[in-house]
């Protein structure tokens, strides 16, 4: 059980992290001149909207589909 919420603690805690510094690291506004690297955020977040809402309507589905089916 503890392992469980161990991992479960560990994907929240990187995520979060993730987020966080995407968030601080966000690109400015100011013109980026050749010499200096451009930040760019480490994950896609329109892309894990677009995926978390898949799923999540999957999930929705299913369990309607579930709940619906009469014994």
């Amino acid at each position: 059980m503890r392992l469980l919420l161990g991992v479960i603690l560990g994907v929240f805690l990187t995520i979060g992290f993730a987020y966080v510094y995407d968030a601080s690291t966000s690109g400015s506004s100011e013109p980026a001149a050749q010499t200096r690297v451009e930040h760019r955020p480490m994950v896609n977040w329109d892309v894990v909207s677009g995926n978390w809402h898949a799923w999540s309507l999957r999930a929705r589905n299913t369990w309607n589909k579930l709940a619906s089916i009469k014994t």
